[in-house]
């Protein structure tokens, strides 16, 4: 059994959102499913703190963070009250300190994993990240926290590459374009055609010193699990290996489910272990297990928490045969 971090904090469901798909409803169903399986007694809790301002900076501009900052404090009103970064991301007045704790989750799972304290890890944050461009939010994200992650290890554990495998139905711009001209992260993202935000293509892989480590999988929508674990044993697991980073790290989405509301892809709650399997026995070669999971989209709130346990089964080693 490998040691799994668990990382969570109640100051997350304080970003408010109204009646809007990204709700604190999100990890209150994760919360609840993974208090009905054994699992939970498998998993090491972790309280994040929240990331500074130097650190949100290694990734997103200054001026940006400011306006985030100042459009929080300027909503009045009920605790409820909301505002608008823009037309699909929305605040509350906590939501500038919740999204530090986010960036911050990520950073606290990246030190336990660095220290020793645990092998691999699951950031239950809100709000999501990998829509947050360096200079503006996006898609229900405000500041990309899987990238803030991925920075840090490097500059706080001198790390050489880091590998990011995003399964989020939507293609992670944001992610991509803070390392496309870098070789020193390798983004790989698998996401629905035509969906938001519209980029992801087949040949957007990389500038620069960049080139050839950006890898995109378009896909039509219904394709399920079979089709996904065939990408993945067949082209994502063999560009772990072959890059061989100290440090994976997965943007979460787990709204290619079925059943979820955002996307047209079929792949079932089991089916993200299944993912997660791969993953893990990657890690296993290449970096001596080290994986730092991100949680981005899902939407169906009974689906969501049942693919979180199956993914943490996956991480926890429970689901080997």
């Amino acid at each position: 059994m490998r040691k799994t971090g668990f990382v969570y904090s109640p100051v997350y469901l304080k970003h408010k959102t109204g009646s809007h798909p990204e709700c604190p409803a999100r990890l209150t169903a994760i919360l609840n499913c993974i208090k009905k399986d054994d699992i939970k007694n498998c998993l090491i809790n972790l309280t994040p703190i929240p990331a500074t301002v130097e650190q949100i900076s290694l990734i997103h501009n200054r001026e940006y963070i400011n306006s985030v900052k100042l459009a929080c404090e300027g909503i009045n009103g009920e605790d409820d009250s909301t505002a608008s970064l823009d037309a699909d991301t929305v605040i509350s007045k906590d939501s500038y300190n919740a999204a530090l704790l986010a960036a911050g989750g990520v950073i606290t799972g990246v030190d336990a994993v660095f220290e020793g304290k645990i092998n691999n890890v699951f950031c239950a944050v809100r709000p999501p990240g990998h829509h947050a461009e360096r200079d503006r939010a996006m898609g229900f994200c405000i500041f990309n926290n899987i990238a803030i992650g991925a920075k840090y290890a490097q500059k706080k554990y001198g790390i050489k590459k880091v590998f990011i495998v995003d399964w989020d139905v939507h293609h992670g711009n944001g992610t991509q374009n803070a390392f496309y001209n870098a070789p020193a992260v390798f983004y790989v993202s698998l996401h629905q055609e035509y969906l938001f935000p519209g980029t992801g293509r087949s040949d957007e892989t990389g500038n620069g010193d960049g080139e050839g480590f950006t890898m995109n999988f378009p896909l039509p929508h219904g394709q399920g699990d079979k089709e996904y674990i065939s990408l993945f044993k067949k082209r994502i697991y063999p560009e772990i290996i072959n890059y061989k980073p100290d440090l994976i790290m997965i943007s979460a989405g787990f709204d290619a489910h079925i059943d979820d509301p955002l996307g047209s892809m079929n792949i079932t709650s089991e089916g993200f272990g299944k993912l997660t399997d791969i993953i893990y026995k990657a890690s296993d070669e290449v970096c001596k297990g080290k994986i730092v999971s991100v949680l981005e989209g899902g939407y169906n709130l009974e689906t969501l928490g049942e693919s979180v346990v199956f993914h943490l089964k996956s991480l926890t080693g429970r689901t080997k045969t």
